[in-house]
């Protein structure tokens, strides 16, 4: 029986925000898994992404949690298609004054930046993939 362990990381610096980068990087998101909320100052996207860490093609379910987030903007983003389909190319960061510009890259010029009183993001796997059903 082969067991599954699930990553759970933590980034609190640019460094550790670009291994989360990479881990999501080939991602499939549809916008209705993408949420904002703003009293609670969290933003949460859930990911379809392959496994980057290693050689394996399999692919897991993840939630990426961004924290301290005061506002969200997107481009190139119809909010009213629920059922958009994107796919994540990277997750950058800028530091602005005392605050930081977190952009979320997808293909096709679309982009969601997040302003942030601080980096802390966490990546959470929750499901690994059937291959014979994706």
């Amino acid at each position: 029986m082969e067991k599954n362990y699930f990553k759970k990381i933590i980034a609190q610096s640019v460094d550790d925000l670009n291994f989360i980068s990479m881990c999501v990087s080939g991602g499939k998101v549809k916008l209705r898994d993408i949420k904002y909320l703003p009293k609670n100052k969290i933003f949460l996207l859930s990911t379809n992404r392959p496994i980057n860490e290693d050689e394996s093609s399999k692919r897991i379910d993840s939630i990426v949690s961004f924290y301290y987030i005061q506002s969200s903007k997107s481009k190139n983003i119809d909010q009213n298609n629920q059922d958009l389909a994107l796919e994540l190319t990277a997750i950058d960061v800028f530091k602005v004054k005392n605050n930081y510009k977190i952009v979320i890259v997808f293909t096709s010029d679309r982009f969601i930046t997040l302003d942030a009183e601080a980096i802390e993001v966490k990546l959470d796997d929750q499901e690994l993939i059937d291959d014979k059903n994706t």
